[in-house]
């Protein structure tokens, strides 16, 4: 998946007073575009293509790799122009290292941008040296980076999963697991069993949990779950939310065009290991189904 970028380390501990040396790695978004190239081995640019940028923010490491945001750009160098990050993800230079400091990137961005004063006083923010925070000049208000939490179902009918494709244009033609956002109040076991009634009007039981994942272009961390199919099997969908959903046996599985997804890998789990998806760890809630 998108964070398996092992033997490379991530580092997120804030440190503001981090200054950019030539070889740093910058990130510059222009709504959902970043400022790249089509080279294999120099994707995003490094300061010392640059001139002289100003209103730089340090990110994280990954590796001895030094990441930062760079506000806004005036001039863009050479070789590089600002490309959809949804086509550039699709596309076949992004290794999972760059593709997860992208999209980790972009999600502090989302975060920055969103909180320029604060919403309790109207004072403007700050960053502060200890942690990863900004903190109001007026009220003294904290706020933290906004992760939300969502997730991933696996929903399983004997030797057949549930397969979607989203009503907008977000899986770009591709299958996709049910999914959604967990509101408040909710367990995550309790947002399995909304999402799947209201999105494909099925019940479900035996749910388990699998892994998690974070998705730093919604902003979010997922959480997969497999579940099975509690009683009628008859799918009706939401056509506001899917397009499509169906039943797919195990050796029809598809799967997306690239392996950085939590959903692309619970459905080549599904397709090439038996039964493993219904074992998998333990059923974590079971007593509400």
């Amino acid at each position: 998946m998108i964070q398996d970028i092992m033997p490379l380390k991530f580092d997120n501990a804030n440190q503001p007073n981090t200054i950019p040396t030539a070889d740093s790695r910058i990130f510059c978004f222009r709504n959902r575009e970043v400022l790249s190239s089509e080279n294999n081995m120099h994707i995003f640019p490094y300061w010392k293509d640059l001139s002289n940028p100003e209103n730089v923010t340090y990110l994280f490491s990954v590796g001895e790799e030094k990441f930062f945001l760079l506000d806004s750009i005036d001039e863009i160098p050479k070789r590089f122009s600002f490309q959809d990050i949804k086509k550039l993800r699709r596309s076949s230079i992004l290794t999972a290292a760059d593709a997860f400091s992208l999209f980790t990137a972009f999600h502090l961005n989302s975060w920055y941008n969103a909180n320029r004063i604060c919403g309790s006083c109207g004072g403007a923010l700050s960053q502060i040296s200890e942690e990863r925070a900004l903190k109001c000049e007026i009220c003294g208000k904290l706020i933290y980076p906004r992760i939300d939490p969502a997730v991933i179902v696996g929903v399983i009918n004997g030797d057949s999963i549930l397969v979607t494709r989203y009503a907008d244009n977000r899986g770009i033609g591709y299958d996709a697991l049910i999914g959604g956002y967990t509101e408040i109040g909710e367990t995550f076991e309790d947002t399995v069993r909304r999402e799947v009634m209201e999105e494909a009007g099925l019940k479900v039981k035996n749910i388990r949990y699998y892994k998690s994942q974070p998705w730093g272009m919604s902003s979010t961390i997922l959480a997969g779950f497999f579940c099975d199919v509690d009683g009628c099997t008859n799918i009706s969908i939401d056509e506001t939310e899917l397009s499509s959903a169906k039943w797919i046996k195990r050796e029809d599985i598809v799967g997306q065009p690239d392996d950085f997804s939590l959903t692309h890998e619970m459905m080549m789990l599904f397709k090439t290991q038996d039964n493993t998806a219904q074992r998998v760890c333990s059923v974590v809630s079971n007593q509400n189904s």
